[in-house]
Formats: structure tokens, C-alpha cells, sequence
């Protein structure tokens, strides 16, 4: 059993940071895949970025430039950098942890961009 706990959501106004953790707890292994999806109201989840055990990331398009993300091993957590916010990319922020037929999601934390 894999434990995923987000946490770091909140409001910002358009052009600001936030900041997201995903702590991950249980049978976690070194060469699991984890990253970040988000659901906006009335859309379907989509993928944000993901982090490979070999280090690579990469990023969908639309936050390409603006978000990061990045691991630390010692605390099994991932962290998504999110800067230069926009409305669009209110939603609820989900961590997700893969490998071979583990795959576990943890419970969400909202974003809310708005004036």
C-alpha cells in the first residue's frame, strides 16, 4: 500500500506562486514514476507533469516554462513549482505514484487563480 497526501493549495491572484507537496509513505520504490494531473470544474483530469526515477521530467505545454517539478528522495516527497499562475489553471492539483501494477492518487489540494 502506497500513502499519497497533497498539501500546499490554495488562492492566488493571476501572475503569482504557489507551491505543492506530495508526501508519499508506504511500499515506495526508487524506481517508481510520480507526478502531478489536474481537474478543473466540469473537465476531465489531465496530466501536469511527471517525474522519472532516472531524474527526467517533462511537462504538458501549458505550464511548459512556468511550472517545476522536482523530488526529494530523503522525505519521499514531490513538489510541483508553479509560477506565473494563471485562471486557467484553477483546479484540483493531484499526486499520483506508478509501478508496475501499483498506482495510487492521492486525495487532491485545490488551486484557485483569481482577482
Amino acid at each position: 500500500q502506497v500513502q499519497l497526501v497533497e498539501s500546499g493549495g490554495g488562492m492566488v491572484q493571476p501572475g503569482g506562486s504557489l507551491r505543492l507537496s506530495c508526501a508519499a509513505s508506504g511500499s515506495i520504490s526508487s524506481r517508481g514514476v510520480m507526478g502531478w494531473y489536474r481537474q478543473a470544474p466540469g473537465k476531465q483530469r489531465e496530466w501536469v507533469a511527471t517525474f522519472f526515477s532516472v531524474g527526467s521530467t517533462t511537462y504538458t505545454d501549458s505550464v511548459k516554462g512556468r511550472f517545476t517539478i522536482s523530488t526529494d528522495n530523503a522525505e519521499n516527497t514531490i513538489y510541483l513549482q508553479m509560477n506565473r499562475l494563471k485562471p486557467e489553471d484553477t483546479a484540483v492539483y493531484y499526486c499520483r505514484y506508478r509501478f508496475l501494477s501499483d498506482d495510487y492518487w492521492g486525495q487532491g489540494t485545490q488551486v484557485t487563480v483569481s482577482s
